[in-house]
């Protein structure tokens, strides 16, 4: 499933992509996000809560940023299973100025199995804007403010 999105942050590039970078905002801004490790300097275990209406569950995998260009994008991969099956996304954060502020702009593809797959597969587009709605809104407010 394509996943896209555009945000339009009140603050200068250079201090967007730094909270993008820093560990605690990630964990703290990734819906359901329960845990949050560092493996190494761009790799992090995770441990989320994660549903689709009725259905949810409990996943543990990684984070990893990729292909990182200074100020400009990242790639990051999210992956994790779980007893109802598995879920990998990925995606290309690219940043830009605008009037003032900085405009992220996300294109990424999401990948369900098992029982969240089966019974959420019509409600997954509209669930994946929701979660990347709350991470950047998320991120809106600790930049912010």
């Amino acid at each position: 499933m394509k996943v896209e999105g555009t945000f339009t942050i009140d603050a200068a590039r250079a201090h967007v992509w730094d909270m993008l970078m820093a560990p605690e905002t990630l964990a703290g801004c990734i819906p359901g996000c329960e845990s949050f490790e560092p493996v190494d300097e761009d790799t992090y275990n995770i441990a989320m809560r994660v549903g689709v209406a009725a259905v949810r569950g409990n996943y543990t995998g990684s984070v990893t940023i990729a292909d990182k260009q200074s100020l400009e994008s990242y790639r990051m991969v999210v992956q994790g299973k779980g007893r109802g099956g598995s879920v990998r996304g990925e995606g290309v954060l690219t940043l830009a100025d605008i009037d003032g502020g900085t405009q992220v702009s996300i294109v990424g593809d999401a990948h369900v199995t098992g029982v969240v797959a089966r019974v959420g597969q019509r409600l997954m587009g509209n669930a994946s804007r929701m979660l990347m709605n709350q991470f950047f809104n998320c991120l809106k407010s600790k930049i912010e403010n």
